[in-house]
């Protein structure tokens, strides 16, 4: 009987999860695996909620199963297993039925998947906030064409967190948009998570604190204006004590940060976009040296560890906290920056307001400085966020931090590259009389690229010497 309002391909983690979270709002879905024991076992495993899941063994009963016009959501692997399945699908689907591809596509393939569709309805929508977020309330951003996002933002709207009411899930604009804003989303993620680790470890190798009293300390800053998601676990993952050894955790896990690539698609686009988003781009920079622990240990043993202890009284939890608070400003206004600078080459008209209130909840970088964001962005969208009122505000009260933080860390041997790259970002955009007039002569004298003059004259050229 097609009966299932929507269908699902793709039952791991995430696709599970969302599953589940459809029909606990009390949607009916059709689920498909490629492997069938898993389709089995997970309609099995779904107990009270078996009866609004329909388990399919072929793609044909999928789709025979979905009442039309049909919407089918992807949650399969990005790239070539999307395509592939897109392919697999399509000849079963009729003209209106809708393909949804809700993994971590790069934008770019969501815009050419968008383009090879035509008028068929396809949508690429950005998920995030994990697994938990997936079964309990994701943030998703919407992309494709605005009537296709309208047939199913009653299901979408409904399984999406809410703050104070309000769905975290909006339509972002056409082809690619939610897959780019959700890239961006997890490039502020990798910017936010590098400096709460360069934060820990000045209290863990320059002040020599222990694993509980670190705990204690992001507890403490979860209750103020640090609060947020990536805070709060990080108070955890301090507590956190290993099963096996008695140890904590953070003493056994291996230094070496993992990543799938979205924050890398971030720092790259960027460049293309030539908006600069020097925190993302140290963040993963970061991520990429942390795996380098052979070379790591080479450099240790050939120039003596970095880390020094610091003297008693420098850098007191209290300058920690604002510089920390100053790093994540700007790293969100460099975040927004770029989503605004890929709304004028795209066309999309990325709504910034919209995209912070959609970060409010489900996200893995959801804080309660969105909400002051949002308000900002709504007054001015086209303004730098640290030029917005409240945030220039803050910004005067704690840069003084950041800069001490970053100095005294330079000294001592504590690697912070994330805290410093916001750190020159904001005297860079606040210092009118730059030095790029020194490359501007360097360029026109190798290469007579030319150079403009403050008198207004352009495409000059130097009296330069060989």
């Amino acid at each position: 009987m097609s009966d299932a309002e929507i269908g699902l391909i793709g039952l791991g983690t995430m696709g599970a999860a969302l599953a589940l979270n459809i029909a606990d709002n009390g949607f009916k879905i059709a689920v498909w695996n490629r492997t069938t024991k898993k389709t089995t076992r997970f309609h099995e495993d779904a107990s009270d909620l078996s009866d609004r899941i329909i388990p399919t063994e072929k793609l044909d009963e999928l789709v025979a199963a979905i009442a039309k016009p049909r919407a089918i959501i992807l949650m399969v692997p990005a790239g070539d297993p999307v395509d592939d399945q897109i392919a697999a699908l399509r000849p079963l689907l009729e003209d209106d039925d809708m393909i949804i591809d809700a993994g971590n596509a790069n934008f770019h393939d969501t815009n050419r998947r968008a383009q090879a569709a035509g008028e068929l309805p396809f949508l690429g929508i950005g998920v995030s906030g994990g697994e938990e977020g997936a079964r309990f309330g994701p943030s998703i951003m919407g992309g494709g064409k605005r009537e296709h996002w309208d047939r199913v933002a009653h299901i979408l709207t409904a399984i999406a967190a809410e703050h104070d009411g309000t769905p975290c899930a909006t339509w972002m604009g056409d082809e690619g948009a939610g897959h780019f804003v959700k890239a961006v989303h997890n490039g502020i993620e990798y910017a936010d998570m590098q400096m709460i680790a360069e934060i820990y470890g000045v209290m863990r190798d320059g002040h020599g604190m222990d694993h509980p009293g670190i705990a204690k300390t992001f507890a403490k800053w979860d209750d103020g204006p640090l609060k947020s998601y990536l805070i709060e676990i990080s108070a955890k993952v301090a507590a956190a004590i290993d099963p096996e050894t008695g140890y904590p955790m953070l003493d056994v896990i291996v230094d070496a940060a993992g990543q799938k690539g979205t924050g890398r698609w971030t720092a790259i686009e960027a460049q293309h976009l030539a908006a600069p988003v020097p925190v993302i781009e140290a963040a993963v920079a970061a991520r990429n040296l942390s795996s380098q622990r052979e070379a790591r240990a080479k450099g240790e043993d050939l120039f003596g560890s970095a880390p020094k202890r610091l003297h008693d009284g420098m850098l007191p939890h209290d300058t920690l906290e604002s510089a920390l608070i100053a790093g994540k400003i700007i790293c969100y206004a460099q975040g927004f920056g770029m989503i605004h600078a890929a709304s004028d080459q795209f066309g999309w008209a990325l709504p910034l307001p919209e995209i912070a209130k959609v970060w409010r909840a489900g996200c893995i970088i959801r804080s309660a400085m969105l909400d002051d964001m949002a308000s900002s962005l709504a007054d001015d969208a086209d303004r730098n966020l640290m030029f917005a009122p409240h945030f220039a505000s803050v910004l005067k009260n704690t840069h003084t931090a950041l800069r001490e933080v970053v100095a005294v860390s330079t000294t001592h041997g504590l690697a912070v590259p994330a805290l410093s790259a916001a750190l020159a970002y904001f005297d860079t955009m606040r210092t009118a009389r730059g030095t790029a007039n020194m490359i501007q002569g360097q360029r026109d004298f190798f290469g007579a690229h030319g150079f403009a003059r403050f008198d207004g004259r352009t495409d000059q050229h130097g009296p330069w010497e060989g």
